[in-house]
């Protein structure tokens, strides 16, 4: 009697509650149902979590992530669940809702086993560049992802009347994002200093990117040059000294710490821009060019503009976690971000929209600059570890070379040469293992066909399996001791599971969002799923991932 009594209580809340929403905010509908005008999903390559918090104090008031923050709702523990912890491989999980092993996307670039060559995560020889005569650039699509996008189930939703665009400075950052049924996706080619597509989306530029691209606003970011936005008392507290020998120097071996001149380029070098805060200016200025251009929230149906800042990444890469450089690159982010939402807020309507904030992973510090600090770190980049298995191989196995490639601490086994040398896979893959453990860098090896059974903690256990794709991965993975970045003598890298290149910032704000936060552990694979249930909509077509209750309204 309970259950009858509280069943049609139930349903007519439910029933008032769609109505009161549709009333008050009109957002887009289909077939009844509330949704927002437009979804924006934002990635930003390379954030660290916790750099919502160490710059907090230098956001501004008006900036975007303060607006976030006091606005939305925080996911303050959201990890990446698989290794390695690269650019395709976080906006394919963040997108499709689930891991490597089913999206396919193992790395940016793998070695395919049914192939026999290595492939680039959006390499497609079958389209061509619209857009530049820099053939190679164009060559891109979302045809090595093997499950549907979030955008992908949008658009069966809305009978492909919902428009979905994807941008982003890197081809792998605009189009896995926009998934396979998009509209279109623009990346930056750094040879003409275009935006450009391939004939996967279209045969030309709409008319509106034709005239974006002939503003040249490359040129015009250059004639700012690269000047300290805050008072340089700022930086000496927050950072690291300006100059050091273990950051690399993009803008040449002279520039050596802020400001720098950046005029020079003009017309000359488009693609410097990328390392520079002001790439993602330029994306900003094409997000508004594509909201107007397209039409974008004006419709009936919800729309979806995905949107990956590279610069943050560039200038990681570079200059590190601790630089003057990269503190610079967020405050003038966060700058970037308000005028975007003040633009939505104009265009499409406060309150209208549905934003979330992500990143794609996270980064180290650079090993030079902890051990300056007397804190344990190390590189070990895969190129010596492939020379070093390499000469391993030829003496253990009559000189046979039997690693195929390396990347991202997986190492390849030629499977084929193993066969005809009639070699047992098991006894060779032991040899590489006692070979390998005997490095000081190293704390584990998965034979990862059995990581199922690897006597590691299970948290590190099921990321190996969550990244394992037995035709785009390889044999082992090599676990390094913490704080072994793969990489060279200047810079860092990234793509291990530690905590400092797995814990990512997730945060949500607008349409249908509560504010708040929590500090529940949530995870990368969760967001496409938690969109899926704001939007009533089908979750992607390979997502393990679990809603986020506490996000939605």
């Amino acid at each position: 009697m309970r259950k009858t009594f509280l069943a049609p209580l139930l349903a007519l809340s439910i029933i008032t509650g769609v109505s009161y929403a549709q009333k008050t905010v009109k957002p887009a509908t289909i077939q009844g149902i509330a949704r927002p005008k437009l979804v924006v999903g934002i990635v930003v390559d390379q954030m660290r979590w916790d750099y919502l918090y160490r710059f907090y104090d230098l956001y501004k008031t008006g900036g975007g992530f303060k607006r976030l923050l006091g606005e939305g709702f925080s996911c303050d523990n959201t990890f990446v669940p698989y290794l390695p912890t690269v650019t395709a491989c976080g906006h394919a999980c963040i997108y499709t809702g689930t891991t490597p092993a089913i999206n396919g996307i193992t790395g940016n670039n793998w070695w395919d086993n049914n192939l026999q060559r290595v492939v680039y995560c959006t390499d497609d020889k079958n389209v061509s560049t619209v857009g530049s005569n820099n053939e190679s650039a164009g060559q891109m699509s979302p045809a090595n992802v093997l499950a549907t996008t979030i955008t992908d189930e949008l658009k069966l939703a809305s009978n492909f009347h919902s428009k979905v665009w994807g941008i982003s400075i890197k081809d792998r950052g605009a189009i896995i994002p926009a998934g396979h049924a998009a509209n279109g996706a623009f990346w930056y080619d750094s040879k003409t200093g275009n935006f450009i597509t391939s004939t996967y989306y279209s045969k030309s530029l709409p008319a509106w990117m034709q005239q974006f691209n002939q503003r040249k606003l490359v040129d015009s970011f250059y004639e700012k040059n690269w000047t300290l936005a805050l008072d340089k008392s700022v930086y000496e507290q927050y950072c690291d000294s300006d100059e050091n020998s273990y950051e690399a120097r993009p803008f040449g071996d002279n520039a050596r710490q802020m400001p720098y001149t950046l005029q020079s380029y003009k017309g000359k070098d488009y693609g410097k821009i990328a390392s520079t805060p002001f790439g993602n200016d330029l994306l900003l200025e094409l997000a508004k060019a594509t909201i107007a251009g397209e039409q974008m929230g004006k419709g009936n149906n919800t729309d979806f503009l995905a949107v990956s800042f590279s610069s943050t990444d560039y200038v990681g890469h570079a200059f590190g976690t601790h630089s003057w450089e990269l503190l610079d690159t967020y405050v003038r982010l966060d700058e970037t971000l308000g005028k975007l939402f003040s633009y939505l807020d104009k265009t499409v309507g406060k309150d209208q929209y549905t934003v979330f904030l992500s990143a794609d992973h996270a980064a180290p510090h650079i090993p030079a600059f902890l051990q300056k600090n007397r804190l344990l770190s190390a590189s070990w980049d895969d190129g010596e570890i492939k020379k070093d298995l390499t000469d391993f191989s030829k003496q253990q196995f009559n000189g046979l070379n039997l690693v195929r490639f390396v990347t991202e601490y997986d190492v390849y086994l030629d499977h084929t040469l193993m066969d005809s040398a009639k070699l047992d896979a098991s006894n060779v893959k032991k040899a590489f293992i006692q070979y390998l453990l005997k490095k000081d860098q190293v704390y584990q090896v998965i034979d990862k066909p059995h990581a199922a059974t690897a006597t590691v903690p299970a948290k590190l256990r099921e990321m190996i399996i969550n990244g394992y794709n037995p035709q785009r991965s390889g044999d082992l993975q090599v676990i390094g001791k913490p704080g072994i970045m793969d990489g060279g003598k200047t810079g860092l890298s990234h793509g291990v599971w530690n905590a400092y290149d797995a814990h990512i910032p997730l945060v949500w704000y607008g349409w249908g969002i509560k504010k708040g936060s929590t500090s529940r552990e949530t995870y990368m694979t969760d967001i496409a799923v938690t969109l899926a249930a704001l939007l009533h909509i089908q979750m992607p077509s390979g997502s393990i991932g679990k809603s986020i209750e506490e996000v939605i309204k």
